[in-house]
């Protein structure tokens, strides 16, 4: 008779039940997804501001008072960007409407024939629109309509409604979790089997060393380049600086992204702006300046060394998320890749170390 291997018995069970654990937890999570954004943004909100709390736990100060404190820092930097941003934003989307007349008609009659001639391409020649006549008056129907779409979609008063209560509740969410978020990450960890648990914390610590470099390091990485790019390209006298800087800071989540469309953008803004190639060398030094920072002080202080995502990873969890649960699953792609990303390597180390890999 088969003898059967000690603990055999226990370890099925352990494993069907996280397996059936995962599978409700992820049904659950794909049937409340409608429901879910203010839940998830106030987690990301308590996670991203743990560490400063419990930096003033440990300075003296109640669990209480330090997510008071981190709530005031957070709420009034929120404010100072609204504030000060979004004017600023909305005043370059006016300036490049306004320039779209221009950069079609260099496109057309510049870029596009000096294509044709270099690379002896066949093309077809783009038309030529009368921004101020006809064109203008559908741009104006075509604005005229979207307001009257805006207008409609708002004034369902459930919508609005279940709106402005969602948006409440992110704070709300933020705060108890943030007060509450080593208390629940060791009541989770005590659920588990007693044996697994010293390795599931191991995991976890690692899975929160590769979140944080993507969550708090990388968002910050994120935010200085923006203001770099910004900077830089204010300096040059480009008109659509900060509107560009925030797209090539946003679009840095992907390494190399952010330059490479930033790089595109601003040289094409520049051009249509001055019509001189040679401004083109100073937008490329202020992405070469904003490169280098980035590669010696922004990214090992903020940064560090922490284990990352490959781009291409980064890539997908963000197309995945955004296929599979919409605005909800884009905020979440990032951390739950890299939390599978460190299970996925444990579980290739333990698979390397069985017989299975390595036996007879």
């Amino acid at each position: 008779m088969a003898e059967i291997a000690p603990g055999g018995p226990a370890l099925l069970n352990r494993w069907s039940l996280a397996l059936a654990a995962g599978v409700v937890a992820t049904g659950l999570f794909y049937l409340l997804q409608p429901i879910l954004l203010p839940f998830v943004l106030g987690a990301l909100v308590a996670y991203l501001g743990d560490p400063l709390v419990d930096t003033l736990a440990r300075r003296g100060l109640s669990r209480t008072l330090g997510v008071v404190l981190v709530f005031l820092v957070f709420t009034a930097l929120v404010v100072a960007a609204m504030i000060l941003a979004v004017p600023m934003l909305l005043h370059q989307l006016d300036l490049l409407v306004a320039k779209i007349p221009a950069i079609y008609t260099w496109f057309a009659q510049e870029a596009l024939p000096w294509a044709q001639q270099k690379f002896n391409l066949t093309l077809e020649r783009l038309p030529r629109l009368d921004w101020s006549g006809q064109l203008a008056d559908h741009w104006q129907s075509l604005g005229k309509m979207t307001a009257r779409t805006l207008v409609k979609v708002s004034g369902s008063g459930a919508s609005l409604l279940l709106g402005l209560a969602n948006m409440a509740l992110v704070p709300v969410v933020a705060f108890y979790l943030m007060r509450d978020w080593d208390l629940l990450v060791g009541r989770s960890l005590a659920v588990l089997p007693v044996v697994w648990q010293g390795k599931v914390a191991d995991i976890v610590g690692e899975a929160d060393e590769v979140v944080g470099a993507f969550l708090r390091g990388q968002f910050l990485v994120m935010c200085a380049l923006g203001a770099v790019y910004g900077c830089g390209l204010w300096l040059v006298g480009l008109q659509l600086a900060l509107l560009l800087g925030v797209v090539a800071g946003l679009a840095s989540i992907v390494p190399y992204l952010g330059f490479t469309v930033g790089v595109l953008a601003s040289c094409l803004a520049a051009y249509a702006q001055f019509g001189d190639w040679t401004m083109l060398l100073w937008v490329l030094l202020v992405f070469g300046v904003g490169q280098v920072l980035e590669s010696v002080v922004l990214t090992p202080i903020l940064v560090g060394d922490r284990i990352g995502l490959h781009p291409v990873a980064v890539i997908f969890a963000l197309m995945a998320g955004g296929q599979l649960a919409g605005f909800v699953g884009v905020v979440v792609a990032l951390p739950v890749a890299a939390v599978i990303a460190v299970f996925l390597r444990h579980a290739l180390g333990h698979y390397r170390a069985s017989d299975i890999y390595g036996g007879n």
